[in-house]
């Protein structure tokens, strides 16, 4: 028995890897739109697609990610400027997009813009600090998709939508995993609704790697900024020694888990915007695979103790 199904499960990954080979045809007549583009995952989609001959228009925060981007680049490729939490700025770039793809219409949207900061136990934040996040990672993708959203009608072309293994569960405070989880909220119901005008939604969730998301330098001025400005309660709730152990744990952490091979993300958006038969989800990163998704279907009492077994315990932890 057990060797009918290994057959039948090698026969599915045949079947899979046969299907998902065949891409799109005709790659210079498709506009790919992608945000997020200074550093990080979003720059070397743009630099691969445009090797691979897509039209990319490529947005990007600050000049010196434009100037950058376009050394090097075919002429096939442009930059504009995009600051997705400004409604004036996206309706300004999905205009020019308009303009540029004419009656081709936008093959693809890869909503790839995103912070990581403010993070940190839930107690130790405003409601702003949420907003701010949640303004980029989820009202920015929102918006963004929705500002573009007839033109990717018209060439029923695709959705790429950069969650995160933490859209899926919440290993830490903070807005992270809240606006990840939104993302998966808005990929699920877009991807439903337009299965009926021929257009693909697909979701990436990578584990962790290294860009500007998990630098370490931003991650631990993040940690103390929020404790420099936290009352003095809640300060001596976690102790005067709690900042330092948590920064300890956390350089070793970002020293061992972040992938630096970025091609395993890139690889697989570059798959979900030109594949015939993209896959529904992605999840780049052999932690993602083999420890986050897992941990998430576990019963709860199994993921809190894994999740919590070494974290650092506050001063005035109940034992």
């Amino acid at each position: 028995m057990f060797l009918y199904l290994l057959a039948l499960a090698a026969l599915f990954c045949v079947y899979r890897w046969y299907k998902e080979r065949k891409t799109v045809p005709n790659k210079s007549d498709k506009y790919v739109y992608i945000t997020g583009c200074d550093t990080g995952f979003g720059n070397q989609l743009a630099k691969h697609l445009d090797q691979q001959g897509f039209r990319v228009i490529a947005a990007c925060f600050t000049e010196k990610g434009e100037d950058a981007l376009r050394k090097g680049a075919t002429d096939r490729l442009v930059t504009l400027h995009l600051d997705v939490t400004k409604s004036e700025s996206i309706a300004k770039a999905a205009e020019l997009i308009k303009d540029r793809v004419g009656e081709k219409g936008l093959w693809g949207l890869v909503n790839n813009a995103g912070v990581s900061v403010p993070s940190g136990p839930c107690d130790w934040l405003t409601v702003d600090d949420y907003r701010q996040m949640l303004d980029v990672n989820l009202l920015g993708v929102i918006a963004v998709t929705l500002s573009v959203l007839p033109l990717i009608k018209k060439a029923r072309g695709r959705v790429v939508n950069v969650a995160s293994v933490f859209g899926r569960i919440s290993p830490f405070g903070g807005p992270y995993s809240v606006s990840k989880y939104g993302v998966e909220a808005f990929n699920d119901s877009l991807r439903r609704n337009m299965m009926p005008f021929g257009v693909k939604v697909l979701c990436i969730e990578p584990g962790f790697f290294k860009t500007s998301v998990t630098d370490i330098d931003i991650l631990l001025k993040n940690v103390q900024q929020l404790w420099d400005k936290m009352p003095q309660e809640v300060k001596d709730d976690y102790g005067s020694s709690y900042v330092q152990k948590v920064s300890v744990l956390m350089k070793k952490m970002m020293g061992q888990l972040p992938d630096s091979d970025l091609m395993k993300v890139v690889s697989c958006m570059e798959h979900a915007v030109s594949a015939v038969h993209p896959r529904t989800r992605y999840s780049p990163g052999w932690d993602a695979k083999f420890f986050w998704l897992p941990l998430s279907y576990m019963p709860t009492v199994i993921s809190d103790y894994l999740l919590l077994k070494d974290s650092i315990s506050p001063e005035k932890a109940v034992v």
